[in-house]
């Protein structure tokens, strides 16, 4: 029920009578009903001490006693408690008019010391009207209403007093002074329904937080995410020595896994919100959210983007220079450049302006429970610093940079199949579905920032899809190879992949010394059979009788130039430049 209140103006079953003549369609008892329990709040109309003698020289009681009497005379049936019209106000009426008689005392005393009098007072004297309004403003007795006295806006002051309606009849609750500022109550009031009705629409604030069940599913695609990457950072150990796992940068590999546990770790603390974070530990989840998911981008694809940079370099640069070995150093460099960078913008970001929490506000809903008197103010809490959109653009459009270059280096060696990295088409595609992922899912979430379940599912979704996926595609055909080829030797020999020992890079440098030597005498001979074909071009044009003593010399000394040329193939394969050994310088490079 709604708390009412009426001014005590009225009688106890006012609200059941005149129903005909007012036009309603309710009966006296659906009346009864709804005025059940309202309030009333009215001037005490009687003095509380009925003994105490006023100034009229009687008591409140005395003057009850004459005012029924006269009433009895007057044809009313006052002991049925059928009463006039303004009976309740009589006692007021009856102060109002001593109160004007004194006031006109007070006046005429004054008057008379100016040679005036109330006779000579008009509605356009201003002086004896103020002289009157100062003589009521300043009069105060004791009448059968109570003390009489007035506010210099002319307004009685009295008692206010409380009542209830209870069993269709009104039941005092307490007096109010309002000179005194102070409240009596009897503490006599009864609500329907045992229930205190409101006295005003309740706005309960309700924090909008990720859906439960949505935030357990991401949370466990992530911890399997993350067991998953573990798994394979094992694998990616154990088989180090294999060649399938060797001719893909291993160290990248796991570079990679690392940044997608990370990655996972991000995709979880997007979901943490006000249900199990409190506002003051806020700010610090913003910060984790942000390290997190920039770190973990720069390890994962950084690795990716090495090894396709490397692709590139390989198909770019000079012949001789392809051959050289990439140092694992060199490869933890870029990654670690990008790392350089993400710390430096998020500390600059974190000590100059630190992410927040902030409340987004939404209008109010109605009530779940059909319940008039309360009102649902969702709020939701977002992470924002005062200069966010700025700190957005630029981690936006260095992340950016990064995914087009990386985009374009996939793109320009698209159609390359290097045998140093075994997986680079496998990494050119995972960093399509990066790309692509990345440009529509920022966007979007700046759009669906304010629908908190719909932004985590895309977002989170976007993130395991593309770990998933970039694990997938570079691990996934490791793992069919070395389950195809249990038995493979392990090429402890060769060293790993990003490092070999002391003797491989000794032999190495042999091998590469008598190629050069090898290539020096093919290209002597080759020389010297230009220089002899020369001269059998020059001799076909003599004498006709001379051409078979010249041919004869010729072909003498091609076959000098031939036998020379089996010597050395004769050296080639001789010397300790076995087949073997140039596999491995091939695969060494």
């Amino acid at each position: 029920m709604r708390l009412e209140t009426t001014e005590g103006w009225y009688e106890d079953n006012w609200f059941e009578t005149n129903l005909e003549r007012e036009g309603l369609e309710c009966t006296a008892e659906q009346m009864r009903e709804a005025a059940e329990g309202h309030l009333t709040t009215e001037a005490l109309m009687w003095n509380q001490n009925a003994n105490q003698t006023t100034i009229s020289g009687m008591t409140s009681e005395d003057f009850r006693s004459r005012l029924n009497e006269a009433l009895r005379e007057a044809g009313y049936n006052i002991d049925g408690e059928r009463f006039p019209e303004g009976y309740q106000e009589a006692p007021l009426a009856y102060d109002a008019v001593w109160a004007v008689a004194l006031a006109f005392n007070k006046t005429m005393e004054k008057l008379e010391k100016n040679g005036l009098s109330l006779k000579n007072f008009t509605y356009t004297n201003k002086k004896i009207a103020d002289d009157i309004y100062e003589a009521i403003n300043s009069t105060s007795f004791l009448g059968v209403s109570g003390l009489v006295a007035f506010s210099s806006q002319g307004d009685r002051i009295a008692l206010t007093q409380i009542e209830q309606l209870t069993d269709n009849h009104y039941v005092k609750l307490g007096y109010y002074d309002t000179q005194a500022d102070n409240l009596t109550w009897l503490d006599r009031e009864r609500w329907v329904g045992g229930k205190v009705p409101p006295d005003r629409t309740v706005v309960v604030n309700e924090l909008r937080t990720v859906s439960l069940s949505l935030f357990a599913c991401m949370t466990a695609l992530c911890i399997a995410g993350i067991l998953a990457a573990i798994g394979l950072i094992v694998f990616n150990i154990i088989h180090r020595h294999r060649r399938v796992i060797q001719w893909s940068h291993p160290a990248c590999n796991t570079v990679m896994l690392c940044g997608c546990c990370v990655c996972f770790g991000a995709a979880i603390a997007l979901g943490v919100d006000g249900r199990w974070v409190q506002p003051h530990h806020f700010p610090g989840l913003c910060a984790a959210r942000a390290w997190l998911l920039a770190i973990g981008f720069s390890m994962a694809y950084g690795a990716m983007f090495t090894k396709v940079w490397r692709v590139h370099r390989h198909t770019t640069k000079p012949k001789p220079d392809t051959k050289k070995r990439m140092h694992g150093w060199k490869l933890y460099t870029m990654v670690g450049g990008l790392l350089v960078v993400d710390i430096a913008l998020l500390t600059a970001w974190q000590l100059r302006d630190p992410l927040q929490r902030r409340v987004e506000i939404f209008p109010l809903e109605a009530p779940r429970h059909h319940d008039d008197d309360v009102h649902i103010r969702p709020e939701l809490e977002h992470c924002e610093s005062e200069h966010n959109t700025v700190w957005l653009g630029v981690m936006y459009g260095y992340k950016g940079l990064v995914l087009v270059f990386g985009l374009f280096l996939a793109y320009e060696t698209r159609s390359v199949k290097v045998r140093q990295i075994n997986d680079s088409r496998y990494v050119g595609m995972s960093i399509y579905n990066v790309v692509v992922l990345c440009l529509i899912t920022a966007p979007v979430t700046l759009v669906i920032a304010s629908q908190q379940d719909a932004a985590f599912a895309f977002v989170s979704l976007a993130i395991v899809f593309c770990c998933f996926l970039s694990m997938a595609l570079i691990f996934i055909p490791k793992v069919i190879e070395v389950i195809r080829h249990p038995t493979e030797r392990a090429e402890s020999g060769r060293g790993s992949g990003s490092g070999s020992a002391p003797a491989d890079e000794e032999r190495y440098r042999e091998l590469v010394k008598e190629n050069e030597e090898l290539q020096k005498l093919i290209a002597q001979k080759e020389e010297r059979i230009r220089v002899l074909k020369q001269k059998l071009a020059d001799r076909e044009a003599a004498a006709a009788d001379g051409v078979t003593q010249g041919t004869g010399v010729v072909m003498a000394d091609l076959a000098t130039a031939t036998s020379d040329y089996g010597t050395s193939t004769n050296y080639t394969r001789s010397s300790r430049a076995s087949v073997s050994d140039l596999d491995f310088s091939e695969s060494y490079l």
